[in-house]
């Protein structure tokens, strides 16, 4: 039994499905991927769609990402956790053939040396660093398309999906859903999801498994035009900087670059948040992409989750349950923003749903000063990313769900229930969460015999 029909589960029920013949039942809340449409794909507007709908269903949170695959065993997770080099590599390899194969462009977006050399040299001399990445971009509108043919292959293969459900405990032997019907099951594979992040722990908690708190990435969506990205984006589409900030010597970096995309609002349960699409058929002006900074906690405070949801209600209560939006210039002057202001510069917002506020009211005085030193020095590497017309978009925020305790097969200390992807802390991205459902299902086929630890 598979807990999750997000990238994690799917891979897992691939795996599985295609080396041996045990019975597979894929449960989620959430819908099929062919009815998890974002109307974004038709109008380009984002209007902010049932948090339920975006972060569950056949494909995850995933499902409706911009479908940027990040090529790396250490990027959107860290596989060097669990595998050596070698192995690490293999599997990132082989996942990325599977997406390949499900409609996934051939199309690799990598640096030539010469390229990442002059790049690399650019950045280190502004005290940054540059992290080549080979990717490849799916496209908003495009990655559903490839959900559903892992899909079919699944139900092809004989795995059963059981939609639109919940499920209240893990028990012994298998689990209890929110009808109170149980189903018995030999192996879980728990991989709840973003959206399940709160729901593992509590589960952790009843079963006894060790967790940790994993840190948090608070930020904004910063949004320029798209000739100012050109160059880099040409040399990756989803380009990763990583910043040392002067003043409080914190870790920053930007994050998930929509080339030529647009600002979405996400809704969550008492609070809303900003992200970006990216679509392969349509195009903006303007590029856009996350700059945040890592936040970990020590004793006695050590929930960062907690203290990230009170930083967005913030800033919903002062959008009036909106994003909001300042121009950096604004920021940099210690004023908010109004429509006046934003509509004489010469950034035009892809996202008009947004309130122009003063996110220096919402943001810690840290975060925000990580904020303008950072661009400042990114500007440096990207000339005009720091401009005054810029725009900020706020919340940002990344959880990072708690961390379970895992072996190299995903494994619990619980005998045969297993952990998979950004649910349970051990991955943040496509690549990575379908390489742990991945090797939770050679966990499970280990056991059964079928092939070798």
């Amino acid at each position: 039994m598979i807990i999750g029909a997000g990238p994690a589960g799917l891979f897992a029920g691939l795996e599985l499905s295609e080396r041996s013949k045990l019975k597979i039942l894929i449960i989620d809340m959430g819908k099929t991927v062919s009815q998890r449409k974002c109307p974004m794909e038709k109008t380009g507007i984002c209007i902010g769609c049932d948090p339920c709908n975006v972060m569950s269903g056949v494909g995850g949170a995933g499902g409706l990402s911009d479908g940027t695959l990040n090529i790396r065993p250490d990027i959107g997770g860290d596989l060097y956790r669990f595998l050596n080099e070698r192995e690490a590599w293999e599997l990132v390899k082989y996942v990325d053939g599977i997406y390949v194969a499900h409609g996934a462009p051939d199309k690799l977006y990598q640096a030539t040396p010469l390229e990442e050399e002059e790049l690399s040299r650019k950045a280190a001399s502004a005290g940054i660093e540059f992290v080549q990445i080979p990717q490849r971009h799916i496209g908003s509108d495009h990655t559903p398309e490839v959900i559903a043919s892992i899909e079919k292959t699944l139900k092809d293969r004989g795995v059963k999906f059981l939609l639109k459900t919940q499920v209240r405990n893990i028990i012994k032997n298998g689990v209890e859903l929110e009808n109170g019907k149980k189903i018995k099951a030999k192996y879980i594979i728990a991989a709840p999801g973003r959206a399940g992040a709160s729901w593992i722990v509590e589960q952790a908690k009843k079963l006894g498994i060790d967790m940790r708190h994993g840190p948090i990435d608070v930020g904004v969506r910063v949004e320029v035009p798209g000739i100012v990205m050109d160059p880099v984006c040409r040399i990756n589409r989803d380009p990763k900087f990583h910043i040392i900030t002067k003043t409080y010597d914190d870790f920053v970096r930007t994050f998930c670059v929509n080339h030529r995309g647009f600002v979405v609002k996400e809704v969550y349960r008492g609070y809303v948040g900003v992200n970006g699409h990216s679509l392969r058929d349509k195009e903006s002006e303007n590029t856009n992409f996350a700059f945040l900074t890592r936040i970990e906690l020590t004793e006695p405070v050590e929930n960062t989750t907690d203290y990230g949801e009170s930083i967005a209600r913030t800033a919903t209560t002062l959008g009036g349950g909106e994003p909001l939006i300042q121009r950096l210039g604004d920021l940099r002057r210690g004023r908010r923003s109004t429509w006046k202001r934003i509509k004489s510069g010469i950034v035009k917002p892809t996202f008009l749903g947004a309130t122009p506020g003063d996110i220096a009211m919402v943001m810690p005085h840290r975060v925000v000063t990580n904020i303008l030193e950072g661009l400042d020095g990114l500007d440096k590497v990207i000339p005009g990313v720091a401009s005054d017309s810029t725009l900020l978009y706020a919340p940002e925020i990344k959880f990072y769900a708690m961390q379970v305790e895992v072996g190299k097969n995903m494994e619990t200390s619980i005998p045969n229930l297993f952990v998979a992807g950004d649910g349970v802390g051990v991955s943040r991205g496509l690549i990575i969460a379908s390489a742990t459902g991945v090797m939770a299902a050679r966990g499970i086929l280990e056991k059964e015999g079928i092939i070798e630890s």
